[in-house]
């Protein structure tokens, strides 16, 4: 068998779907008389673009038909595009489709990032006989939480310059606008309107939707994992918009895929970004040559252990393979979260005026004693700003990573509780999750929550973050409003990190109730968040004593266990 297959090439070969539609696919074969397995990559993003010409010749010099598909509605294929409607039944039809062809041996594996990824998991509930793995990079499954309204919030920077740039058969620039002024725009409803693009039927759909409703629901792969049989290799970012997604989509297999084989998924998360391992540089950050792995190849071993029957040894090896910034080190670890977690509160104190950096805000392990609440205004006319941080996907618009963020910190609007220099290195990996105790003169608000490394010098280094819309405090389906300066349990998910804080370095959360343009802004009026243009300013308390004892729930790791 020849070790580097020259390569055939057909453009442009129509696939067609149940209902009529004929989706474009190019497709890279082996020269050689076959069969041979098929990695199956379907995309919104042109598939004559580079990067999928590269990749496409080079599984088929490796032995792979290559089949590239352009989603329905995009590019070379027929149809509407309305995001995540069509791809489970499009991805199915098409591994009916691929699988019958007299090139394929019968086994078909997918490849593909963000977008690439979410229709392998929507396909993959349909259970193609053909389908026998998958390799999802950087996406969630279920769009409600991981993507548009995150701890019911509308993420407002991603949705507004992706949903733009793809809402039509070709691609659309997005580098001309005037974002300060378009993420301003209200009504929310209207926002793609007032910047020059009124035909976004999605768009409406997804602001006009912002609990947990029947339009989320049946997108929603989460509730589908005892229906997937073949197993997946997922790859994510700590800094990446979907960075908790990836552990939740690999316990989601692990431990309820309908198969043995689904049950053998594997997950490497590294220090990156939405574009993952394409520096060793996140954001301010530098973390070293051997922090970039070799996706490709990694993914190669999975198809040919899956796809071709090799043993390549990727089943023995640990299936989580972490990076752990601080000491920045790669990590074996074998579940999620890791089974020696000491799970530790560390709570907030001060003596009622933790505002800014230089306030008296303090964080401990000790539970606080009768101390002053802290107070802030919040003020959605003046937004606390996104400083780096999960975001996705254009970088030049809004930046993503790991920021200093003691400029934002200087806002009278943002409370600090800081601790003591911390004796000894200090690892926290894990989901990340912060109980507050708050009260509000709003009938709606948001409250939101940051983890921060400081070093001595005073660098502060954001680490990962998240949001609650206070009227979905108890449910993101049932919607409630507040009473007025009645104190609140909030639980608001930080999403997760895997970082040692190193001796010397201090432990920092912030709170406070905006993080714009990542998320929209509660105008604070209770009224639908779609269609409001009235914004009220909203006067918070925090509270930090025995009955209210806000804390961060920290998973800390024992160095060097």
């Amino acid at each position: 068998m020849p070790e580097n297959y020259d390569v055939e090439m057909q453009l442009d070969v129509k696939v067609p779907m149940r209902d009529g539609v004929n989706l474009s696919a190019d497709i890279y074969l082996p020269k050689d008389t076959g069969p041979f397995p098929t990695v199956l990559m379907r995309t919104p993003y042109n598939n004559n673009d580079e990067r999928f010409i590269e990749k496409g010749r080079r599984l088929a010099n490796s032995g792979y038909v290559c089949v590239v598909q352009d989603c329905r509605g995009r590019s070379d294929s027929e149809g509407s595009y309305y995001p995540f409607r069509d791809d489970g039944v499009d991805g199915y039809d098409t591994q009916q489709w691929v699988g019958r062809q007299p090139w394929s041996n019968g086994k078909i594996g997918m490849a593909g990032s963000s977008y690439g990824g979410l229709v392998q998991w929507q396909s993959a509930p349909h259970r193609s006989e053909f389908l026998t793995c998958l390799a999802p990079r950087v996406i969630c499954v279920d769009f409600y939480s991981g993507l548009v309204h995150p701890g019911g919030a509308f993420q407002l920077h991603v949705m507004l310059n992706w949903g733009m740039g793809t809402n039509a058969h070709t691609g659309q620039s997005i580098a001309y606008h005037n974002w300060t002024e378009a993420f301003r725009a209200l009504p929310l409803i209207e926002m793609t309107a007032l910047a020059g693009r009124s035909n976004m039927p999605f768009w409406r759909d997804w602001v006009q939707h912002p609990a947990y409703d029947d339009y989320w629901h049946p997108m929603n792969v989460e509730e589908k994992w005892d229906q997937i049989e073949v197993p997946a290799l997922n790859m994510g970012g700590w800094y990446d918009l979907y960075a908790q997604h990836t552990f939740i989509n690999f316990n989601g297999l692990r431990l309820h895929g309908r198969t043995p084989a689904a049950r053998q998924s594997r997950l490497i998360v590294g220090p990156w970004p939405h574009n993952l391992s394409a520096s060793p540089r996140t954001g301010d950050v530098d973390f070293g040559a051997h922090s970039m792995a070799d996706l490709e190849t990694l993914e190669l071993r999975w198809f040919n252990y899956w796809l071709k029957g090799i043993d390549t040894g990727i089943v023995d090896e640990a299936p989580l393979r972490l990076f752990i910034m601080g000491i920045n080190e790669w990590h074996d670890e074998y579940e999620w979260p890791l089974a020696r977690t000491d799970w530790q509160q560390w709570h907030l104190h001060s003596q009622g005026h933790a505002n800014t950096l230089l306030g008296d805000g303090a964080l401990a392990p000790e539970a606080p004693a009768d101390e002053q609440p802290d107070r802030f205004t919040y003020d959605p006319q003046f937004p606390a700003p996104t400083v780096g941080g999960n975001n996705c996907c254009s970088p030049l618009i809004v930046p993503w990573g790991p920021y200093d963020q003691r400029a934002m910190e200087m806002r009278s609007d943002v409370l600090c509780y800081t601790s003591a220099p911390l004796a000894q290195d200090m690892e926290v990996t894990g989901p990340i999750k912060m109980v507050l105790y708050a009260a509000s003169d709003a009938p709606d608000t948001d409250w939101t929550a940051k983890l921060v490394e400081v070093s001595p010098t005073g660098y502060a280094k954001n680490l990962c973050d998240g949001i609650i819309r206070a009227r979905y405090r108890e449910s993101f389906s049932d919607p409630s409003l507040l009473e007025p300066q009645r104190v609140y349990r909030y639980e608001i998910d930080m999403a997760v990190t895997g970082n040692v804080f190193r001796k010397g370095h201090a432990i920092r959360v912030e709170i406070s109730s905006s993080n714009f343009p990542r998320f929209d802004r509660n105008l604070n009026t209770g009224r639908d968040a779609a269609t409001e243009t009235e914004m009220h300013q909203a006067r918070q308390t925090i509270y930090h004593t025995r009955e209210y004892p806000s804390h961060i729930l920290l998973p800390v790791i024992q160095v060097g266990a």
